[in-house]
């Protein structure tokens, strides 16, 4: 169930900002925690879900020294976004960029921090390679597009339908596989991508290796159809695959403003260039969050689904 009800004000504390949240995107984490299948991380809310909102800052706590009071920022957080405030480390918010709204940048810090760290700083993606990309219509489906593509690299998504495959096409794809219709592995040459990020998991495990070049790189974020794989552990000798993944939510605040300053520093030019465009699926009020969720659940979405406090 998802209720609202009353909680006590957060409180900014030291080096921390009290953001008044204007919008809240929903990422499929929510819904595990919904679930009970991810529980929060120590000293964070166990029951408000919320990773990633945008607002104006309320309050400074002692030490802050880059925000004052009535900047427009985005924050990655660890859980809590579904809320009228949030209390968030200083060095963990980005500004919003001047000609875009609350809905938008609320949209931005969950997918593109997981996508620079896992495409980019584990994944080493680099102009020239490719990049096969599952899920290619979610909210990081359209942030990875839009990134390889700004930084140079060759992108191919699989998707579960035209409507969806055209839209990443529209977003700078060039290529996309209907899994519906056709095998991927069966529709790609062996040997042929570079950097595989996959949020499926289960029998891509094995398609994956056999489509990544030598040296190739596989990255996972999720494992939606399950995380029990066969592993062909002379395959990945004989290609020298690197094989790893990663979660956000429980890192350390240290790592998370470390990633903040990074994606500032060679995101942010290319979002305020406007070679990223936001993908806004839908919008919904807070006091639908549970209607939010079975459309994102519905797997109907290309882009991201936005919770607005009104």
């Amino acid at each position: 169930m998802l209720e609202l009800v009353e909680r006590p004000d957060p409180v900014a504390g030291e080096g921390a900002v009290l953001i008044a949240v204007k919008a809240a995107g929903i990422n499929r984490p929510d819904i595990a925690q919904r679930l009970g299948n991810y529980p929060a991380p120590a000293g964070v809310s166990a029951d408000i879900p919320g990773l990633e909102v945008a607002g104006t800052v309320i309050a400074c706590g002692p030490g802050v020294k880059r925000w004052k009071e009535g900047d427009r920022v985005c924050a990655l957080i660890a859980g809590g976004g579904y809320a009228s405030l949030v209390a968030v480390n200083e060095d963990q918010c980005l500004p919003i960029p001047q000609a875009m709204d609350f809905a938008a940048a609320a949209g931005l810090p969950e997918t593109i921090f997981t996508v620079w760290h896992n495409v980019f700083q584990r994944g080493k993606l680099k102009a020239g390679e490719t990049l096969l990309l599952h899920g290619g219509s979610s909210g990081i489906g359209i942030t990875a597009i839009q990134l390889a593509k700004a930084f140079g690299a060759k992108v191919i998504v699989t998707v579960g339908s035209a409507e969806k495959g055209e839209a990443c096409l529209n977003l700078g794809a060039d290529q996309y596989i209907n899994y519906k219709k056709h095998d991927f592995e069966r529709e790609l040459p062996a040997d042929s991508v570079d950097v595989v990020l996959d949020m499926i998991g289960g029998d891509y495990f094995g398609k994956n290796i056999d489509l990544l070049k030598p040296e190739g790189r596989l990255v996972y974020i999720n494992a939606m159809q399950g995380s029990k794989v066969q592993l062909d552990l002379w395959k990945v000798m004989q290609k020298r695959i690197s094989i790893m993944g990663s979660t956000l939510r429980a890192r350390d605040s240290g790592f998370k403003i470390a990633l903040a300053a990074e994606i500032e520093h060679k995101v942010w030019p290319v979002i305020r260039s406007g070679a990223f465009k936001p993908v806004i699926y839908r919008t919904f009020p807070f006091s639908l969050a549970a209607v939010a969720h079975e459309v994102m659940e519905s797997s109907e979405h290309i882009g991201k689904i936005i919770l607005i406090n009104e």
